[in-house]
């Protein structure tokens, strides 16, 4: 005799040729689990237990596939409450799941007949990724949704105007430490890098966050300006990577053109988030601690300039990818640490 179990429920016991008969009525499933009488723990399927005694299930057809279409009938294809809003409003992540897949497709059809649109609003598409993922690790009681926006489209703004119309690395000095970057030795290129490169960029992303911290009517924690300062980074990235895909990129070849569009979406613009984070880690203890304003601002441009000019010196090798490895790893050694030193400049 033979138990059938569902959910964790015993039911039965049946004899064999009840049990097939079941099983070809398709009140049974073959792999239904059971287990024999006469010992409990044999746990296993309908159909072994069948097998063991030479039982061969034949399963009967409710007709032809037209008539089993019929039985069917079409509320199994096309559910009445596809139409209601107040049903699909019930369990909505479906609708969420498909506004995360299906919107770079509905937004290059919209704008893919001006190319430089299409890029700027996808990587707006990856920048609400991250944003999001940064808002529920990093979130404070301090985070405002407005000023968040406000802060990552004025960034944009003022990168705009400070980089396409106003040209600044081609002013007199900037110029000449941007053209180190090509030079054929590697400290002359990480001088570039470092003083040109990453001392503009990170500079110009730590600014709204100047901006921020003067116009707060509280002080912010070291969490709330980190979230700021990734947020800052995203929207930095955005703009270089639109910048990017219109012009450099588009001179390389297929394969590289493609990895590197890639790469200016997701993973550089984190990368610049995570270099803002570390500026507004520093910019949070400068204004908690006015007494070592000084050297926490310094901090705030120089600890990311370094990485950013690093990690460009060593591009996509072995040692710049650890580099890149090392910048998450050191702002969580930041927020961790946080506290500690919170106690140790209190002092």
């Amino acid at each position: 005799m033979i138990y059938i179990i569902r959910n964790n429920q015993p039911f039965g016991p049946y004899d064999e040729q009840t049990l097939l008969r079941y099983v070809n009525e398709g009140k049974i499933l073959l792999h239904d689990k059971a287990y024999s009488q006469s010992n409990p723990n044999s746990i296993n399927t309908v159909g072994y237990f069948l097998k063991a005694g030479g039982h061969k299930a034949n399963i009967k057809h409710a007709g032809s596939v037209i008539q089993q279409l019929k039985a069917i009938g079409r509320e199994l294809i096309v559910p009445k409450q596809i139409f209601s809003r107040k049903e699909i409003m019930k369990d909505s992540r479906l609708l969420w799941l498909a506004l995360l897949g299906l919107s770079p497709a509905f937004l290059i059809g919209l704008f893919s007949t001006v190319p430089v649109i299409t890029f700027y609003v996808i990587s707006l598409y990856f920048s609400i990724i991250w944003g999001l993922f940064f808002f529920y690790f990093f979130k404070t009681p301090q985070i405002d949704t407005k000023t968040t926006i406000a802060l990552f489209f004025i960034l944009q703004l003022f990168v705009f105007t400070v980089w396409d119309i106003l040209h600044l690395p081609h002013f007199p000095g900037i110029n000449l430490l941007y053209s180190l970057t090509e030079s054929k030795l590697v400290i002359l290129r990480l001088a570039g890098f470092i003083f040109g490169v990453g001392l503009l960029e990170e500079a110009a992303k730590a600014i709204p966050l100047l901006l921020l911290v003067y116009r707060a009517k509280e002080p912010y924690i070291p969490q709330s300006m980190v979230f700021y300062g990734l947020m800052s980074g995203i929207a930095f990235g955005v703009f270089e990577g639109v910048q990017y895909q219109m012009t450099v990129n588009t001179q390389l070849g297929y394969a590289d053109a493609f990895f590197m569009n890639v790469a200016r979406l997701t993973s550089l613009p984190f990368l610049h988030a995570v270099w803002a984070g570390m500026a507004g880690y520093f910019i949070a203890f400068a204004c908690l601690y006015p007494k070592y304003r000084r050297s926490l601002y310094f901090l705030a441009v120089a600890v990311p300039a370094t990485l950013h000019g690093l990690y460009d010196t060593l591009g996509w090798s072995i040692p710049g990818l650890l580099l890149t490895l090392l910048s998450v790893i050191l702002l969580m050694s930041y927020l961790k640490q946080g506290v500690n030193y919170q106690s140790k400049l209190s002092k």
